[in-house]
């Protein structure tokens, strides 16, 4: 029964090793067929244009603290939380009787001291006082005006009123509230005109700035957080002038018209900028392969040998990159097949046009 058993054993492994020399030998001319099947082309020079997207901040032109300018207690509220209010419209006031004292008194003192006045110059006219009694008499009637003037302003400060049209944030205080001076009352946005703030790379920035972005500013659109485009188009306004050291981003920031008062101080949506490119080099997607974050493609040499070259992605558009360097319009890329050629290898490639290999691109990267 040993016998037999060996003689078994001998059997499958001699069948084994058959198999294996023939998987290799299959394996081997398959290869020898795919590499008649590899396809190459050309990158495409052609003019585009894509969307860049930025992350955005939306503040209103004017949003500013009202805040009580005296103290005392609060008599009254005139607006509500998300009011829109006219400019000089009545806001808040405050009881207003002890200033509204302060004020007739400085009013009765200024009086005396013009009655004072006139007798003084009577005299003086007379011979009968010097003139620096004249002179005293005229500082103290100064002083008494001054003195009316301030009362008044004080009285003032008890009604609050909106220095601008907008919209009534919300109230930090109720009726009857013991306010301090300089306490918080509410806020208010003038919501015509939104700023809008986003933040751009450094070589992105570069790109923008070679297009004097100063004296042609570029249009922006905005999309909101429901994924809805505003229906208002914005321009770039202002560059701020240092970049963030711990982000490599400048700040930019586009005005828009809110007519319809859709946007509000504090929302937050997308920039998106559209970019024009003349004589741009676009490649297919799947041509190309990543190591370490790094984007790379198989140039083809004149001796047919394949050697990877890392390439510099300005833009991704639908299945298709564009390319800023790294490669020319004349190299010939390998389109297929990335998974199965290694570097140096010698390849044979049908050749098909650059535009055709654009417009019959699939769905996905090989």
């Amino acid at each position: 029964m040993k016998v037999v058993y060996s003689i078994v054993s001998i059997a499958l492994t001699v069948a084994l090793t058959s198999c294996t020399l023939q998987s290799s030998d299959e394996d081997e001319r398959q290869n020898q067929e795919h590499q008649g099947r590899f396809l190459a082309t050309n990158p495409l020079i052609c003019d585009t244009s894509f969307d860049r997207d930025y992350v955005c901040q939306i503040q209103a032109v004017q949003h500013i603290e009202l805040r009580a300018l005296e103290r005392g207690y609060l008599q009254d509220i005139e607006v509500d939380e998300g009011e829109k209010v006219q400019r000089g419209r009545i806001m808040f006031r405050l009881f207003p009787v002890m200033y509204e004292a302060e004020y007739n008194k400085a009013k009765a003192e200024m009086s005396l001291a013009e009655i004072e006045y006139r007798t003084t110059k009577d005299l003086a006219d007379s011979n009968i006082v010097s003139r620096n009694e004249l002179a005293l008499a005229k500082a103290r009637l100064e002083k008494a005006r001054a003195e009316v003037a301030i009362a008044q302003a004080h009285l003032q400060f008890t009604k609050i009123s909106a220095p601008f049209t907008g919209m009534m944030d919300r109230l930090h205080v109720r009726r009857g509230s013991l306010l301090e001076e300089g306490e918080i009352l509410a806020t208010l946005s003038d919501n015509s005109e939104m700023w809008v703030y986003f933040n751009v790379p450094e070589a992105e920035y570069l790109d923008l700035a070679a297009r004097d972005v100063r004296r042609n500013p570029p249009r922006v659109q905005l999309r909101l957080a429901n994924g809805e485009m505003f229906t208002q188009e914005g321009v770039v306004t202002t560059i701020e002038a240092d970049f963030n050291r711990e982000t490599g981003n400048i700040a930019f920031r586009a005005t828009f018209p809110n007519p319809d008062g859709l946007l509000r101080h504090g929302e937050t949506g997308n920039i998106v900028l559209n970019e024009r490119l003349r004589n741009a080099l676009l490649i297919p997607q799947k041509a190309t392969f990543e190591v370490l974050d790094k984007k790379y493609v198989y140039v083809i040499g004149n001796d047919g040998r394949i050697h990877a070259r890392e390439v510099k992605i300005r833009a991704e558009l639908p299945h298709v990159f564009v390319v800023y360097d790294g490669i020319t319009a004349t190299d010939r890329i390998l389109l297929e097949g990335l998974k199965r050629v290694r570097d140096n290898d010698k390849v044979m490639v049908r050749m098909i046009a650059a535009d055709s290999a654009v417009a019959h691109l699939d769905l996905h990267a090989e």
